[in-house]
């Protein structure tokens, strides 16, 4: 008879334990999963990409809801738990929920941790840990101007990175002298200020927050000592702590954490935990490589005890070394990182630094021996140092030589590293871990990613993955897939182009019933829509189920299940008479705000879904296309028009750009501005397309700049004297980026992959004879555009497309 394993708590931990369990005996238990969040489980690594808007929240779960019900593994979804009686071995949810158990896991993680501010419980102040939490920042940062980050530690950087993606103002306020204290010293947190500060977001070191302040909502943020910092956002990043309150009611011995032994048991042997909720040996673990050593460790004894076998596996805590990427920036500490040098210790600290570059090295030795290493910027060292720090070999008497390796020291090459070698800290994948990927089959970098997760949190170990796969197979295989346009179509964009006009293919089921391979995911489904509209313009046969919802219904869906809606307003240059109709119509249909956005609309949020069709009616005002991947917006700032300094007229330019290409699909999202003069006030020079005005009547053409979560500058592809050339180069640059692009490439990536030079060669040189056949194709998709919130509301493509549907579930 299957012995009851029931588990409490579904974050990374409880699952990491539950996939272990699976991979020895999948038959051993009768598995029930109480887990808080109503979903599988996710990489909270990733959150601060959601939070971007670089990925979508699917895109990180781990183990959806399929997985639990592909196992056998009963979860409770959204469930939190009441009580722990020991005595029947009962486990009891809120709702009344009741889970017999032989072996019961604690896995309860952690909660953030929030200091006793005045007013930290006002509306639009939030905490940073879980999916919810993002969700309901994203939507106060789309309404808003100004944030404030309390906390300048892993999760306050990764909340503020997250929120640069919405355009929004940001100043991280911190309690101690330097950032991420915990991983770095005083030098290196200085380096990380100065490439944070050069992202464009304000650091206030030493500073504590005394209360937040606003009548009905956050209105700023009140340091002691009377600062105040503006805000209509604040997010509290002050770190976390083990959650116990379950484990101290059912009478478990407490400390920091539910106090553990090395078997992860407690002092019930009938009860175990692990992960951020335990205290082992007086220590608590954050990260999740010690986290996954645990659940590897707690799997086999409770296996071994189901299948009533001996078992000596044990838990003798973790050395910690912490290798993760910060606001993009490559980082290292391992080790006794932050020890200072101690004559009476025999210990010394060498350090170099470049702060022009954003490099830092420190290595810290003692007794002849090195004790631990912060690598900022450049982290290629990293396996050497950390081999040299548990091989315990002694460091050379030349110094030099482990800061610099090309001085004398042999850098390890990956065949060098012992299997037990912990390779990725994101999801602690050890080398021997990968060489079992490897003997399972997998050739490429790409699968061995997928199939051990080393390299798919921060990535800044792949370099090391790929070197494995190197050392054990001689060479690494390209994965064909890496070229593939979407995934459930095996060939590059290229060749899909060929074979779909050749076969007249002008539908998304056509190409997956004549080219697919396997079954298509939602992401080739919109992938291979976005390019037939492109080859086809009209005479593409639409599908919805081949759409995501905003392009269903022509907006931008919010996390309430209401939606966005933007009418165009060209150049950003409005009327009276559109004015009185926006405002009629965000009262007739309840817009719960009226936000102005960056790029110079209004954004009606809090929209029915029913009532789209009818406001798009009454405001008579084409759509702005803000939810798509389409050209969006030209901001302008007023140029020639009104500014004494302008000296070229970028309304007018602006204007005739956004009438021209307005709506035209293309594979990301894109910006494009104009401005007047050199000053710049429209921002074009961080545009996917910008125009800046020059003395002499001329206009500068840039392409590919980004403010967003990456901040680039774009890169001058032509200087033209009049308007209609700007239109002509802007318009070969969008069609060549259309026809050339991955999916999902913003302009930024491809014009950094494909280089400015080769761009000028081919658009304005014309070496390849390629102009006026993009000038051609253009003009074609020009010509065959259709509004369609005006043909839409008319029409509507199905009968339901404009039905609400209540809820709508992640699995």
């Amino acid at each position: 008879m299957r012995r009851k394993l029931v588990l409490i708590g579904n974050g990374m931990a409880g699952a990491r334990f539950l996939e272990e369990i699976v991979a020895r005996d999948p038959g051993a238990f009768d598995i029930t999963v109480f887990g808080e969040e109503p979903y599988g489980n996710y990489d909270r690594i990733a959150l601060s990409h959601v939070l971007g808007g670089e990925k979508r929240p699917e895109e990180i779960f781990l183990n959806p809801l399929a997985w639990y019900e592909a196992n056998g593994i009963h979860l409770l979804a959204g469930a939190r738990v009441r009580e722990i009686d020991r005595a029947a071995r009962r486990v009891v949810g809120e709702d009344g929920t009741e889970a017999l158990y032989d072996d019961l896991v604690l896995a309860t993680g952690s909660a953030p941790f929030v200091p006793p501010i005045a007013g930290a419980d006002k509306p639009g102040v939030f905490v940073f840990r879980t999916l919810h939490d993002c969700e309901r920042i994203a939507e106060r940062a789309r309404a808003g101007r100004r944030a404030v980050v309390i906390g300048g530690g892993l999760l306050g950087l990764e909340a503020a990175r997250g929120l640069l993606g919405h355009g929004v103002s940001v100043t991280v306020v911190h309690l101690m002298p330097h950032l991420m204290e915990v991983q770095l010293d005083a030098p290196a947190g200085a380096s990380l200020r100065r490439t944070i500060e050069g992202l464009g977001i304000d650091v206030v070191l030493g500073a504590s927050t005394e209360s937040i302040v606003g009548a009905d909502g956050v209105e700023g943020v009140r340091l002691q000592g009377g600062r105040e910092l503006p805000a209509d956002l604040v997010v509290i990043a002050c770190g976390i702590r083990p959650r116990v309150e379950l484990g101290r009611e059912a009478g478990f011995e407490v400390g920091r954490g539910i106090r553990v032994d090395d078997a992860l048991g407690t002092s019930d042997p009938h009860v175990h935990a692990l992960g951020e909720c335990v205290e082992h040996r007086g220590r608590t673990y954050g990260l999740v490589a010690p986290l996954y050593e645990q659940a590897a460790v707690l799997a086999d004894r409770l296996v071994a005890r189901a299948q009533e076998r001996p078992c000596d596996a044990a838990y003798a805590g973790s050395e910690v070394s912490t290798q993760l990427k910060v606001m993009g920036v490559d980082l290292v500490a391992m080790g006794d990182s932050l020890a200072e040098a101690d004559e009476t210790l025999g210990r010394e600290v060498l350090r170099y630094e470049e702060p022009a570059r954003g490099l830092y090295r420190k290595v810290v030795i003692e007794g002849g021996r090195v004790r631990g290493a912060i690598l900022l910027g450049d982290v290629t060292d990293a396996a050497r140092l950390r081999s040299l720090l548990r091989g315990g070999a002694p460091a050379p008497e030349r110094r030099s030589e482990i800061l610099f390796p090309s001085a004398g020291v042999p850098t390890p090459h990956a065949a060098d590293l012992p299997d037990d070698a912990q390779i990725c800290d994101c999801n602690g994948v050890t080398k021997g871990g990968i060489r079992e990927g490897i003997r399972a089959g997998c050739g490429t970098l790409e699968s061995v990613v997928k199939a051990t997760r080393a390299g798919a949190g921060c990535g800044s170990c792949k370099p090391l993955v790929r070197e494995i796969l190197a050392a054990d197979l001689g060479e690494v295989a390209e994965d064909p897939a890496a070229h593939y346009y979407v995934p459930a179509v095996p060939l590059a964009k290229a060749e899909l182009v060929e074979r779909v006009r050749a076969l007249g293919l002008r539908s998304v089921s056509a190409v997956l019933a004549a080219l697919g391979a396997g079954d298509a995911d939602a992401k080739s489904k919109t992938g291979l829509a976005s390019l037939l509209r492109t080859i086809w313009n009209d005479g593409y046969e639409d599908e919805r189920d081949a759409r995501f919802i905003n392009d269903r219904v022509h907006a931008n869906i919010q996390n309430d299940r209401t939606f966005s809606v933007v009418p165009r307003i060209y150049g950003g240059v409005t009327t009276a008479d559109e004015l009185r109709r926006i405002a009629d119509a965000a009262d007739r249909y309840g817009a719960r705000m009226i936000k102005l956005t960056g790029g110079q609309r209004i954004d009606l949020l809090g929209i029915r879904k029913d009532d789209l069709p009818h406001i798009w009616r009454d405001l008579g005002m084409p759509s702005g296309h803000a939810y798509t991947k389409a050209v969006r917006t030209v901001k302008t700032c007023v140029g020639t028009e009104f500014c004494r300094f302008g000296v070229g007229d970028a309304i007018g330019l602006g204007i005739a750009i956004e009438r021209r290409f307005q709506g035209i699909e293309t594979p990301h999202k894109v910006k494009m501005a104009a401005s007047g003069c050199p000053r710049n006030c429209a921002e074009a020079t961080t545009k996917d397309i910008g125009l800046v005005a020059i003395e002499g009547g001329r206009w500068e053409v840039l392409v590919g700049g980004a403010a967003g979560a990456s901040v680039r500058a774009g890169d001058r592809l032509v200087t033209v004297a009049s308007h209609g050339e700007a239109l002509r180069h802007v318009g070969r640059f969008l069609q060549y980026y259309r026809e050339h692009a991955k999916y999902l490439e913003r302009t930024y990536g491809f014009v950094e992959r494909v280089g400015i030079e080769r761009l000028r060669a081919v658009l304005v040189d014309d070496v390849d004879g390629l102009c006026a056949g993009l000038d051609d194709r253009m003009e074609r998709t020009v010509a065959a555009y259709e509004d369609p919130w005006a043909a839409d509301a008319a029409l509507p493509k199905t009968a339901g497309q404009f039905i609400s549907v209540e809820e709508v579930h992640i699995s």
